[in-house]
């Protein structure tokens, strides 16, 4: 059996991982790296995490995911000093600890795909445009220059929920509930600084503000020491702007950020910007997986659960195990 999956992050990344031993299977990553938000962005002397921060971990199956990688050091826990911000005063602050650990990747959050994804079948910088049903055997796949990428059985896509309906064709069982699933955007703004800011936190939830993250990203495990943060604007702003010059969105995050941690972030040696335009996702009502067996297509990703790292994991290992016990997707 031949699987084509869309998508290379951690719902694409573990199913592959749970099925490659029943099938031949293909990832295509329409991006030059793996784990979709679990992203790692360089320049000069500074790193920014700019898309997940951290991640905890509630379920057992998740847990027991994540403890050969920790004795690896591929993850480790981040004891940020944590504060709560309101507006621009603190309500509250405490140190994450063993209690109630966070983990990051280590050097990055893309380590821990890049170390999943070893083995895997993945070509990267390839976006597939359109899946052509072939009567004679089953899915052709092609990118956005036209080129057939191979004939599949089964296609699964990971995408974000509005994007694997656009793949995926109008008759897929669950392509309506694709469309209905909203996914919201956020901004990333990475600011790199000569000198350490002298901050009484390493992470700091923000409320009543048009920001709603900041984190010091030299401070978690292992990192270069140039003194980074990343900001993370709201969902509710990013969705008014994201149309917007990216100069006019940094101007104006730069500001809020300034007025909220007391520093003039306008010092800042480098400035950079990313837009995800579908970051998250609220909590999901519980329902069944999308597959459909009679056209051999499938969907999924963290927006089936809720738009966490866990999430993400879950939902490929939920589809994993499906097809797994499910002889008709032979």
């Amino acid at each position: 059996m031949k699987i084509a999956i869309i998508g290379a992050g951690i719902s694409a990344i573990t199913i592959a991982q749970n099925l490659k031993d029943i099938a031949n299977i293909s990832l295509f990553e329409k991006s030059r790296g793996l784990g979709g938000r679990m992203a790692l962005r360089r320049s000069g002397p500074y790193e920014f995490d700019h898309g997940a921060q951290f991640f905890t971990a509630k379920t057992k199956s998740f847990k027991e995911f994540i403890e050969p990688l920790i004795r690896k050091n591929i993850i480790k826990r981040w004891d940020a000093r944590f504060a709560e911000f309101k507006k621009n005063k603190i309500l509250r602050s405490v140190t994450w600890d063993s209690e109630y650990p966070h983990y990051v990747g280590v050097p990055g959050m893309n380590s821990i795909p890049e170390y999943l994804s070893k083995g895997l079948n993945i070509k990267l910088n390839v976006k597939i445009s359109k899946i052509i049903k072939n009567t004679n055997y089953g899915w052709e796949l092609f990118d956005d220059n036209l080129n057939n990428l191979g004939e599949f059985d089964w296609v699964i896509s990971t995408a974000p929920a509005i994007q694997s309906a656009k793949i995926l064709p109008g008759y897929f069982k669950y392509h309506n509930e694709l469309m209905n699933k909203k996914m919201v955007g956020c901004f990333s703004l990475m600011l790199g600084f000569k000198k350490e800011l002298p901050l009484l936190w390493d992470a700091a939830l923000i409320s009543d503000a048009d920001i709603s993250w900041v984190s010091v990203n030299s401070s978690k495990p292992d990192r270069v020491k140039s003194f980074s943060m990343l900001v993370h604007s709201t969902n509710a702003w990013a969705e008014k702007h994201l149309s917007d010059e990216s100069q006019d969105v940094i101007s104006y995050l730069t500001k809020e950020t300034s007025e909220i941690i007391g520093y003039d972030t306008d010092q800042a040696d480098h400035v950079a910007l990313h837009a995800w335009k579908y970051a998250n996702i609220c909590k999901q009502p519980k329902s069944n997986l999308f597959i459909d067996y009679e056209n051999k297509l499938a969907s999924c990703g963290d927006w089936f659960i809720h738009g966490r790292i866990e999430s993400a994991f879950e939902a490929g290992l939920m589809m994993a195990k499906e097809i797994k016990k499910n002889n008709n997707l032979k």
